[in-house]
């Protein structure tokens, strides 16, 4: 009997195409893997990349709104207040300074109210830090003591020197506060970011070291005056006939006059 062996030939042939073209096939199906895992990975580095850059961006957007608020604008309206209570009641420049005291504070009240909204929207907040809790406390200060400049007891009532009085501390409060919580949000940044914050922790130094100088002055500038050691620009040196005794009605004049300097508690209530 003839038995055929083409079947098997071609049996053998199929067999001989999978064994020889299998490896292959492997190893482009684990290459094309690799290549996707690869693409995925990119993919994924690059996404947190951008949003690790968009994260900076909007924390270092939070941190000039609030420096700007906290840490300009108010001090700034403080000290223009102090300045008005140094001129003439209703006049020109009394009026001027006022009302450049309620835009500064307005101004501020806005900015907060941007910095905090960008903080509730796009970070995370626990609130398990202080940064987190002081910016809650002093945001809810900034309103209450908005709300307390807006509906301000007329002048002459007796009211009016227990709102000025809580109106001050409260005002005082919340700007060294949030010249504080301006530093600690520095170093959260620093801590964040991994960046470095030493120069701009030490420009706002500076800045805060200027204005308190200047709150200082507002205070004693007038005072060295009447002392005689500045008047204007030019310095006084007594002379031999400032000490030549006078008569005693003089004297008595003389020390009114000298104490006649009151503190900014007094200049408050007037």
């Amino acid at each position: 009997m003839h038995i055929s062996f083409k079947p098997f030939y071609f049996l053998i042939v199929i067999v001989s195409f999978y064994v020889i073209h299998l490896p292959f096939t492997e190893c482009t199906i684990a290459f094309e893997e690799v290549n996707k895992f690869g693409s995925h990975k990119s993919t994924r580095e690059n996404k947190v990349s951008r949003i690790n850059h968009q994260k900076t961006t909007d924390i270092a957007l939070h941190g000039l709104l609030l420096w700007a608020s906290m840490g300009f604008l108010m001090p700034l309206g403080i000290l223009t207040i102090r300045g008005s209570c140094k001129a003439e009641p209703g006049s020109r420049r009394s009026r001027f300074l006022f009302y450049l005291h309620v835009v500064f504070q307005m101004l501020s009240v806005l900015l907060a109210t941007v910095g905090a909204a960008i903080s509730l929207k796009k970070f995370e907040n626990s609130f398990d830090n202080n940064h987190q809790r002081l910016g809650l406390a002093l945001y809810a200060a900034i309103l209450m003591q908005a709300f307390i400049g807006f509906f301000r007891p007329q002048r002459g009532k007796k009211e009016r020197s227990y709102w000025y009085f809580v109106h001050w501390i409260l005002g005082t409060i919340v700007s060294l506060v949030g010249i504080i919580n301006i530093f600690t949000g520095l170093e959260a940044f620093h801590r964040r970011t991994l960046k470095s914050t030493r120069f701009w922790t030490i420009l706002f130094t500076a800045q805060v070291s200027i204005i308190g100088l200047i709150y200082l002055l507002q205070d004693k500038l007038e005072h060295l005056k009447k002392q005689g050691v500045i008047v204007g620009t030019e310095s006084i040196v007594p002379s031999d006939q400032d000490n030549i005794p006078q008569r005693q009605d003089h004297q008595k004049e003389l020390h009114l006059v000298a104490c006649a300097k009151r503190n900014a508690l007094g200049n408050l209530f007037d």
